[in-house]
């Protein structure tokens, strides 16, 4: 158990997704005990303990679920359709070839902080540094006109400066806000890395008409005018504000008025092709499937050893007609 609470601290702590599936309740026999735990990751890897073979697959195709759509959930699992499969806020699943008893497995999904990342060195920066640590960002700013390690003013953010922009590219994701503030100094520049990047979020503290210079040069650069038009010029709600920290304040509500508009889950996590078993009917992965059979031209999927082997001996007797 401290083993994999101190993974899932490791995970966190370097902004991975993952989802924490923890056994509620057992009615036995049932191989898990109330408290067992696993970490399911982003690729479907499980890490840990809940319950066996017939309810690794279950869990893990939930995880990856919670992942996407950004919210906990309690699954049941058992032998036998029950009443509880009506219950509200709890998804049935019916474990066919499960040897008896049930399970219950609360499935939470454990998020990055949302990436506030800021371009420029200007007083607003700095602001908008501040609050966005308030909301549980994680602030990140770059400074495009200085040079890598450059710290300068910059220190008073608590914030990481990394350098150059190009370089963060890889941290960009649609959890990922970003907020060009050079005064004009290379808005063009910073934007011509960030946009097209699938970030969240991109604006631009500018008057419409240099915004409307710095978009013609993108352009002809030969950004795709779809994307550079996304750009949100100028940044911030119109709350007639007017000093930096004002500004920030508008900034910074326009970004979290974006974030709570869209699901808050990983977009970037796949979805599970999935076969069924037609021995015990249990769905399986086919990605991470072991037990498979090539019949006729097709690859059957089993859940277990026990089941491929069950097919091998008649196979006949459950291949059913159709694709």
């Amino acid at each position: 158990m401290d083993d994999l609470l101190t993974r899932a601290h490791e995970l966190a702590a370097r902004g991975e997704p993952f989802a924490l599936a923890t056994v509620v309740r057992v009615e036995r026999p049932a191989s898990a005990r109330p408290g067992m735990k696993a970490i399911v990751r982003a690729d479907g890897t499980l890490e840990g303990w809940v319950g066996g073979s017939c309810a690794h697959p279950i869990v893990i195709r939930e995880s990856l679920v919670r992942l996407r759509e950004g919210t906990p959930r309690l699954i049941s699992l058992s032998p036998e359709e029950t009443d509880r499969a009506e219950q509200e806020g709890v998804i049935h699943h019916t474990m066919t070839c499960h040897s008896g008893g049930s399970l219950e497995i609360y499935i939470e999904p454990v998020l990055p902080r949302p990436q506030l990342l800021l371009i420029g060195e200007a007083p607003l920066v700095r602001a908008l540094a501040r609050l966005g640590r308030l909301a549980g960002f994680a602030v990140c700013v770059a400074d495009a006109g200085g040079e890598a390690g450059h710290r300068g003013q910059a220190d008073d953010l608590e914030a990481d400066l990394r350098l150059p922009l190009e370089g963060l590219k890889s941290t960009i994701s649609s959890d990922t806000y970003a907020v060009v503030a050079t005064m004009g100094d290379y808005d063009e520049e910073a934007l011509e890395d960030l946009v097209g990047t699938g970030a969240g979020y991109v604006g631009l503290v500018a008057s419409r008409k240099r915004a409307e210079a710095v978009f013609a040069h993108l352009v002809s650069r030969g950004l795709g005018a779809e994307h550079v038009h996304r750009v949100k010029v100028p940044a911030g709600l119109d709350i007639g504000a007017v000093t930096p920290e004002e500004i920030a304040v508008s900034i910074m509500a326009e970004i979290i008025q974006v974030r709570r508009s869209r699901t808050p889950g990983v977009k970037e996590v796949p979805r599970q092709e999935m076969a069924t078993d037609p021995i015990c009917g249990m769905t399986v992965a086919i990605a991470t499937a072991t037990h498979t059979v090539d019949h006729q031209g097709v690859r059957v999927y089993f859940c277990s050893a026990h089941c491929r082997h069950t097919f091998e001996r008649e196979p006949a007797r459950y291949v059913t007609a159709g694709p």
